[in-house]
Order: structure tokens, then C-alpha cells, then sequence
């Protein structure tokens, strides 16, 4: 974290490091877990039996130096990457099973699509037998398919593959090899890492070894930070990091309340929206709140909470002890660390026992919650709580707690949340250019960014040959209006070193005319399918209409060519200033139909940017739709249910397609304004 500091890339710690008063005062973790009422080091309990991880978020872009400094600092043989083991899970086993034993492919995808897919809860092959009837039927039926599933079934489970760990690697004191054995680097990303070495043990065996484990985690909200902290920086002269951008600003709020979250750390997507829009949050414990409560199980409480907050429903508390414990959360246990401390001053736990009672509750170890229930009860009643008291209480938490957060995680995530959004209500220019750079190869992302930029008045320019740079710039104009121009590297097929070569080119002259831009940009390094690209979205519009120029692209080339192989051999000092090695493009004219000609523009733009830029094809009849339509289709996701709404667009994306019953059907793709 020190070398993080000094080389200006920008950290975080999380997880329960980032509760930890230690980590706070080494500057590992930037958020003081004091403010948070994080009152005992769970990170560094003198009871923990194992040693605890450490959870580290860098910004993504710079985060290959930090692994090359652990390399480096710690030595080579003293640093390993940890190693993952794929197993084949029931539909991957039917498939693998099914080749081998040359069945039909139709006949083994059939069977395989008939086991459920549900994320985060893998059905098994048994379990399939036992719950899907037309599974079952199928077993049934036919011979060679009994023979699938029940060699299929024996195969569920084992090992496929062996892979590399995302972000995990153990520091030892003395090499590796003297603790674990080592495994081959598994993949080109491996060999690419600056730690060459890689565990034969996966993380649960080096977890219960002792060895200790450091996750170098990249997030791109960093990176989107520093970034506009730059910028701002440039442009303002405010010194901005992420130690002094302010998370009690009343503003910032208003911007959450009202669901403008588009780019805004953790509060992204349509269902935090919504839920951020009822809650109107009015402080950094609400946001807090949010994190930890926005995921599947304590969802379900988000309502109550949100109740109780406004004061629209009643806060209860079994007992007034437990009212300045769960006083922030409503009554609601939305942390673990809150279950900790109510353990530690209703019944006297200590901090250790209270952590293995935090685990018991999360991983419903039947034993050990026997065991607390007993020993909960019995320090409550010594400290003067009834009996039937304390047993509710223990309930409540075995059919609550087990949804419970780390609070130190949520917390930091929140302060960083809270943080974006800052930067978006108060440099929404910085923050939006920032954050479209990052994102710039993700065409999606791009296209919900730019909507949003147009929504806040932001006018996002498309790409220009001699105004663009690799990324999003900001464009400052005369009338004290400024503008963010689209970035040659959010275009596909376009890649770094026809970039460099356009900007080398025109930092030479003011390029006017297209025989310059040949004699100055090096199109050999640009490619004939960049400059198509280029041509398609715009970027060179200013030399002439974009249809004509395709004519020409490959003469632009050959120019070009020319010039530099004549400049390389000498012959342009030779002739230096003489016409003949001055030549011109000529560019032709060509007839289309203008409204052929702008539905194919905009088509190309989609195609290779992700989005309309230059126009809209509803443009024409944008007034028109503000009449009769209800919502954007953006604001679908925050309507009620049932709620009647009319949206109009065109169909971008039109699949037709055939159900398991033989009815025809269409997955649309509707696009709005």
C-alpha cells in the first residue's frame, strides 16, 4: 500500500480488513472503522486460529504493478498464485459423456437442457431424477439415455481442469516450495502474470495450513476515479482523492434519491434504482445500509426498512439493550458485526466466541447453534434478561442473521458509492468523460453512459480524425460550452497503433485536405479495415461525404504509402517541394438517396460504436412520441406491477426462434430515444 501511495495508484482495502483499527492506522484501509461503529479488531482477533485474508481493490488499470512489485519486494520464490479446479458440473457431465459414448448430439443436448440452470444453486443429476418429471421420463424411455445419465452421474463432480485463481496469491517468509508443492502455470494469463509460480493446493487446503492469502482485486471504479479526480484536478485546480471527496454532502443525496445512478458505484442497475428512489437516502449510513441489505435473502427486508426509516411502520426491539445496536438498521439485523456486539454485551461472549457464533448462524451448523442457544440464554438470564426474552432474541437471529453482511465491507463500499456520486452531482463533465473511458470497449455500457450525458445536457460529440484522442476527451468552445468527444479506441477494429499513428500524424500540421492527411498520417500502420471503420462512424467527415470516401479508402492508403516509402528511401529530400511527389486525392462524387444514405450511416455507427451518435432514426418524430409515449425504456424496470405503460422504439434486433412445444416465437430488441 505504500508503494500504491507513492506511485499514485489508487487503493482500498475491504472485507473485514477494512474493519480493522490496525489496517486504518497503517493506511491499508481509508475508511475509519470507528465511524462506523466498528468497535473490536475481528480482522486481527488474538483468538483467530486461522490468518486472516487480506481483500485489496486497486484501480485495474495499474494493477500489474503491484504484482510485479510483490514479485519483486517478497522475491519470486517466496510469491505464488493460488490454483482453481473446475468440476464438472451436471449438464457439462451429461455433454462430455455423451461424446464419449458417440450418442447423437440432438439427443445429448435435449437430455442436458432438461437439467435446471440455476445460477448460484447447481442441481445435481439425482436431484433432476427426483424433480423433473420430463428428466425422469426420459431416463425412462430409452436405453442409451439410461446409460448417459447413469454413467453421467458418476462423472458429476470430478475434476475437468485446473485454472488459475483471479486475484488470489499467498506471501510466505520462506519459498513456497518449503510449505507446498507448486504447480505448472495453467494458461497464457499465468505465464503473462508477473508471479510465475502456482500452488498445487487449492485455497481451502493453504486456508487451514496457515499460509497467508492476499486477493489483488482490480476495480474499475478506482480507476474511473482517479481518472476524473484528474481531470478535475487540470481543469479547476481541486485536489481531489479518496481520502478528503466529501460523503455528507446533501446534494449528493438528492442525486441518489432521485435514481440518477447511471455510473455510480454499487447503485447501478434498475432494481437498485428503484429501491434507492423510495428510500430518498439522507446519510452515508443509509447508503451503507443498502449495500449490504440489496442482495438475494435480506432483500426482502429492503421494504421494512425503508418502512421504518420514514416512519411510515413501527421499530420494535425484544429488549431496550439491543436498541442502540440495531437503532441504525431499524431493528433490522442487517450485519454481522451487530450480531457480534449484541452477543458480547447481552451475554457476556467474547469477541472470539462471538465470531464462531457469527459463523455457526451463516453456515447454519445445527450443532454449534445448539450449543450457543444454551450458552446465549444462560449469560443473558445472568445479566438480568428473562429467560423466554433471550430465547426469542436467539431465534430472531437464527431466522435473520444468517443474511447478515460484513459490515466492514459494506461500509467501505458505500463510502467509495457515496463518493462516485459526489463526483457525478458536482463534475458531472470530469465524472461522465472518466467514466466513458473506461468503459469505452463495452458498446452497451457506452450507449446507457452517452443517453445519460444527453439527459444531464452533456452533448457527446462523435469521432473525430483531428479532434479525437484514444479515449473520451472534454472539448472546451468558444461560447463557454463544452462537450465530450468520442475516443478513436471505443471503435471496433480500431486498435492502439492506428491511433498512435493518427495522432504522431496531425500534431505535424493542420491537416485540411485529404492528400495532406495522406502525407502526414502513416495509413500503413492504420490499415485499410481501421480507416473503413473510421470512415463508417464519421471520424473523417470533415474531408467529404462518408460513402465517397469508402470509393477511395484504398487510395488514401496508397497514397500515403508512397509518400512515406519515398521519405524512408531518401527520394523526398531529393525532391523536396516538387510537385510530383505532392499528390492529391481527388474525391468523387456519389448520389444516394438521403434517407438511405442516413439509415445506413446509423447503422454503421451502431454497428461499430454501439450507438447513433450523429443522429437518430427517431428523431423526425421524437415531438410526436413525447405525446403518447408513458416511459423510456430505461424507465421500465422502476414502474409498479400491473402499472399500464406505452413505449415506442424501433426493433434493432429481431431472432426468431422455436419453443421445446414447436411454437414459433421472436426475441425483439426495442431502442428508444
Amino acid at each position: 500500500c505504500r508503494y500504491a501511495r507513492e506511485n499514485s495508484i489508487w487503493y482500498n482495502a475491504r472485507g473485514s480488513a477494512a474493519g480493522s483499527i490496525v489496517a486504518f492506522a497503517l493506511e491499508i484501509t481509508l475508511v475509519d472503522p470507528l465511524e462506523h461503529g466498528l468497535i473490536f479488531e475481528r480482522f486481527l482477533n488474538p483468538s483467530r486460529v486461522n490468518m486472516p485474508d487480506i481483500d485489496l481493490d486497486f484501480q485495474d488499470d495499474k494493477r500489474h504493478l503491484i504484482m510485479e512489485y510483490c514479485a519483486h519486494q517478497y522475491g519470486e520464490d517466496n510469491v505464488a498464485a493460488i490454483i482453481t479446479f473446475g468440476k464438472l458440473k451436471a449438464r457439462a457431465a451429461v455433454r462430455d459423456v455423451g461424446r464419449v459414448l458417440d450418442v447423437p448430439l440432438p439427443e445429448v443436448d435435449r437430455v442436458a437442457k432438461l437439467i435446471p440452470n440455476v445460477p448460484g444453486n447447481p442441481v445435481s443429476i439425482q436431484q433432476a431424477l427426483e424433480t423433473v418429471a420430463e428428466f425422469k421420463q426420459a431416463y425412462k424411455e430409452k436405453s442409451f439415455v439410461r446409460d448417459l445419465i447413469d454413467t453421467a452421474k458418476e462423472m458429476e463432480g470430478t475434476i475437468r481442469n485446473a485454472g488459475t485463481h483471479a486475484a488470489g496469491v499467498i506471501i510466505t517468509d520462506r519459498p513456497v516450495v518449503d510449505y507446498i508443492p507448486l504447480n505448472r502455470p495453467t494458461g497464457a494469463s499465468a505465464e503473462d502474470s508477473p508471479i510465475k509460480k502456482v500452488t498445487q493446493f487449492e485455497m481451502s487446503t493453504i486456508d487451514a495450513l496457515g499460509l497467508l492469502k492476499v486477493d489483488f482485486l482490480g476495480l474499475s471504479t478506482l480507476t474511473v476515479m482517479e481518472r476524473a479526480c484528474r481531470l478535475i484536478r487540470e481543469r479547476h485546480d481541486v485536489n481531489l482523492h479518496l481520502g478528503n471527496i466529501p460523503t455528507d454532502d446533501p446534494e449528493t443525496f438528492e442525486l441518489l434519491g432521485r435514481g440518477d445512478t447511471a455510473g455510480v458505484f454499487q447503485f447501478e442497475g434498475s432494481g437498485m434504482r428503484r429501491w434507492m428512489m423510495q428510500m430518498k437516502p439522507k446519510s452515508l449510513d443509509n447508503a451503507v445500509a443498502m449495500v449490504a441489505l440489496f442482495r438475494p435473502g435480506p432483500m426482502e427486508f429492503i421494504p421494512d426498512y425503508i418502512a421504518r426509516m420514514h416512519g411510515e411502520a413501527e421499530t420494535e426491539y425484544r429488549h431496550p439493550k439491543l436498541e442502540k445496536i440495531f437503532g441504525e438498521t431499524y431493528g433490522i439485523a442487517v450485519y454481522q458485526e451487530q450480531l457480534m456486539r449484541a452477543v458480547m454485551e447481552l451475554a457476556g461472549y467474547k469477541a472470539s466466541e462471538a465470531d464462531d457464533l457469527r459463523k455457526a448462524v451463516a453456515k447454519k451448523i445445527e450443532a454449534k447453534l445448539k450449543k450457543h442457544r444454551k450458552k446465549f440464554i444462560t449469560g443473558a438470564v445472568e445479566r438480568g434478561i428473562e429467560e423466554e426474552t433471550a430465547a426469542n432474541i436467539f431465534t430472531d437471529w437464527e431466522n435473520f442473521a444468517r443474511y447478515g453482511f460484513n459490515k466492514a465491507h459494506a461500509a467501505d463500499y458505500g463510502h467509495i458509492a457515496v463518493q462516485t456520486a459526489y463526483l457525478k452531482t458536482h463534475f458531472p463533465l470530469e465524472y461522465m468523460t472518466a467514466l466513458l473511458s473506461v468503459w469505452k470497449n463495452e458498446t452497451s455500457k457506452v450507449a446507457a453512459y452517452v443517453a445519460d450525458c444527453r439527459q444531464m445536457g452533456i452533448e457527446v460529440l462523435p469521432p473525430d480524425m483531428q479532434a479525437s484522442g484514444w479515449d473520451f476527451t472534454i472539448q472546451d468552445h468558444e461560447e463557454d460550452a463544452s462537450t465530450i468527444r468520442f475516443g478513436l479506441g471505443a471503435v471496433k477494429n480500431v486498435g492502439h497503433d492506428p491511433v498512435n499513428a493518427i495522432m504522431e500524424g496531425r500534431q505535424k500540421e493542420n491537416i485540411s485536405a485529404l492528400g495532406a492527411l495522406a502525407r502526414t498520417v502513416d495509413f500503413r500502420r492504420v490499415g485499410k479495415r481501421a480507416l473503413e471503420s473510421l470512415i463508417k462512424v464519421g471520424a473523417l467527415d470533415s474531408y467529404g461525404d462518408r460513402h465517397a470516401l469508402l470509393q477511395i479508402h484504398e487510395q488514401i492508403i496508397s497514397v500515403s504509402s508512397s509518400h512515406f516509402r519515398a521519405k524512408e528511401s531518401g527520394q523526398l529530400s531529393l525532391f523536396a517541394g516538387k510537385q510530383e511527389l505532392r499528390q492529391e486525392i481527388a474525391i468523387p462524387e456519389y448520389t444516394v438517396d438521403a434517407d438511405y444514405g442516413r439509415k445506413e450511416r446509423l447503422a454503421w455507427e451502431k454497428e461499430l460504436i454501439g450507438l447513433f451518435v450523429s443522429d437518430h432514426p427517431l428523431k423526425e418524430i421524437e415531438q410526436e412520441l413525447a405525446e403518447i409515449v408513458t416511459h423510456f425504456c430505461d424507465e421500465l424496470a422502476v414502474t409498479q406491477p400491473s402499472e399500464k405503460v406505452r413505449v415506442a422504439g424501433i426493433i434493432t434486433d429481431l431472432r426468431p426462434m422455436t419453443t421445446k412445444r414447436g411454437q414459433s416465437m421472436a426475441l425483439a430488441t426495442l431502442a428508444d430515444m
